[in-house]
């Protein structure tokens, strides 16, 4: 199943006095102005009502790619600034030779990609693209050498202002947002789950249930970007799954560094969470949970066993052990050892019979010896991972890890090798031949030659691209099976249920927008900014923009007003007001 200028300067709202005028007031004087029309009979001086070209700087017209790498939090991060783009009025395009800016949305676990996120950076400046980066590479080490003059959006928190961000990148300034939120000292999590999104995939919902995480691992760099533990209130959760579930969609994936510490941060928990999700989802849907470490699953093994037996929810769990050894496990602080894993999978499989457990494994992480390696190599053996994320260990910059005595590279590319051929030594589907199973048929294969479903465990199986399976819990027979997935043949006389409760979104349409939006866009106007945000600009004349987007909260948005602006609004009013000023 094999399946983010060299001076930073950030929110300045404290900058601006009590005395500016409020976003209120300004709206008051634009009601009260009046201004002459100058008649022109010469025809090249005549506008028409087409749309700007593209290349115009005009903000709001132009096309946008974006490349997001990593994680399906990544992916969701990448679905909500999408949404906030296209809400906005950009279009956003499959084709990044034809977009005017690109967006690339970055992934530090490891080093290729890095390296591939580095390399479009220089394909977009070659191409004479604008780029604004996000994702947790910038987010780490905003500093790079490869970064400077570049725009960048903060991973996570800042994405709800991308769309300040992408429009003074468009107009030839260099932005960075990378503060931290918080109310009344504490840490906020990400953005709203309430923002305009656009889905990869209509029929699948990815729902960060937190960012960051508890833990400090030696080797990770993504602790360095998304932070400490964060999570969502669970009502707010429950009412975004209760949308999603409302324009179409079939699946939902949580998703975050670990789901299950979810709630330690608010005096909750994540079976608390599961039981109240389960309650709102549809006959014929499904919810996949994501990564967990063990420590944080060992507290709750009884609920997480029921709630994975639940017919709504898949039988599959994704727990990272990455070593078999103590002592390696040890030096990567990863809070836990081999027999506290073992007992977690132990008890899920004896508890939920036939659960998919996924697994990641580093190898050659240093220190690791030889008779380490074979302990990881007896574990796989043991359980015979169905998924297994086989990772040669990158050497992360500003990482503990990355400071220790390194295994030779030789080394580590066998100690990778060995356990891939082992991983692939045996075929984890083959007694699933005959089988009759009860699949959710949700996306393309790759290759584009079948649908892919999902069975109760997760388990991926191809099935006859007919347009009638999509979004629908069928029946098939099993018919083959290879290394990653089986093959299924629809049983003609099995009931088809249609797992959506409404019609889906059409790819590419917005989710999530508010009415307020939607009453604009049906009355044919499009969205304007107004001025009650800012966004620092790096040009000779320090000027300040303001912007206030409509899915962002009364006052939410940055109170920052230009000085002259502030002045020729106060005089206008005056002089509207019936006052004798002369300007």
């Amino acid at each position: 199943m094999p399946a983010a200028c060299e001076s930073v300067l950030e929110d300045i709202e404290d900058i601006v006095s009590a005395e500016n005028l409020k976003p209120h007031d300004r709206q008051f004087v634009r009601r009260n102005v009046f201004p002459k029309v100058r008649k022109r009979n010469s025809q090249k001086n005549a506008q028409t009502d087409d749309e700007p070209p593209s290349d115009s700087i005009i903000p709001g017209v132009q096309k946008i790619w974006i490349r997001t790498w990593g994680c399906s939090h990544n992916n969701s991060d990448g679905e909500y600034m999408a949404g906030q783009l296209a809400a906005y009025g950009y279009k956003i395009t499959d084709n990044s030779d034809e977009a005017d800016l690109w967006l690339l949305n970055s992934c530090t676990v490891k080093n290729p990609a890095e390296d591939h996120f580095r390399n479009s950076i220089k394909k977009a400046q070659e191409g004479k693209k604008k780029v604004v980066l996000a994702g947790c590479v910038p987010q780490a080490q905003p500093r790079q050498e490869y970064l400077k003059g570049l725009s960048i959006i903060g991973v996570c928190q800042q994405i709800d202002r991308v769309v300040e961000v992408v429009e003074e990148t468009i107009k030839g300034h260099s932005v960075r947002l990378l503060g931290q939120k918080k109310d009344n000292g504490k840490r906020l999590g990400g953005a709203r789950l309430d923002l305009p999104k656009i889905r990869k995939n209509p029929l699948i919902e990815i729902i960060s249930i937190n960012t960051g995480c508890l833990n400090a691992c030696t080797y990770c760099k993504t602790k360095h970007a998304r932070g400490d533990l964060a999570s969502y209130p669970i009502e707010e959760l429950v009412d975004r799954a209760k949308q999603s579930f409302q324009e179409g969609v079939c699946e939902i994936w949580l998703t975050s560094e670990d789901t299950g510490a979810y709630g330690r941060d608010i005096g909750t928990d994540l079976p608390t969470l599961l039981w109240k999700l389960v309650e709102v989802i549809p006959e014929g849907a499904m919810l996949r949970l994501g990564m967990t470490n063990p420590p944080y699953i060992l507290e709750h093994l009884e609920e997480m066993a029921k709630i994975l037996n639940h017919p709504r929810v898949y039988a599959f769990l994704h727990i990272p052990v990455q070593s078999a050894s103590d002592s390696v496990l040890m030096d990567m602080k990863r809070e836990y050892c081999v027999a506290d894993f073992k007992q977690v999978v132990d008890f899920l499989k004896e508890k939920v019979p036939g659960i998919t457990i996924a697994t990641d494994i580093i190898c050659g992480f240093p220190g690791e010896t030889d008779e380490d390696f074979q302990e990881t190599m007896k574990l796989v053996e043991l359980y015979r991972f169905p998924s297994l994320f086989i990772n040669q260990f990158y050497p992360r910059p500003g990482t503990p890890a990355a400071k220790m005595p390194q295994v030779p590279a030789a080394v580590k590319k066998q100690r990778t090798k060995d356990l891939s051929q082992l991983f692939h030594s045996y075929n984890p589907y083959d007694h699933k031949v005959g089988e009759r199973q009860r699949v959710l048929v949700t996306e393309e294969s790759f290759d584009s030659n079948y649908y892919v479903a999902h069975n109760p465990f997760y388990e991926q199986v191809l099935v006859p691209k007919d347009p009638l399976l999509m979004g629908k819990m069928v029946e098939v027979n099993i018919y083959e099976a290879g290394k990653h997935f089986m093959k299924g043949q629809p049983v003609s006389d099995a009931r088809v249920h249609t797992a959506s409760i409404s019609r889906p979104l059409a790819k590419g349409e917005v989710s999530g927008l508010t009415e307020e939006f939607q009453r604009s866009a049906q009355n044919g106007t499009k969205w304007k900014a107004q001025p009650n945000a800012e966004i620092p600009v790096k040009t000779w004349l320090s000027s300040w923009m303001a912007l206030q987007l409509p899915w962002q909260p009364e006052g939410g948005g940055l109170k920052i007003l230009s000085v002259s602006l502030a002045l020729l609004a106060v005089l206008v009013m005056f002089y509207y007001g019936g006052m004798k000023t002369e300007l």
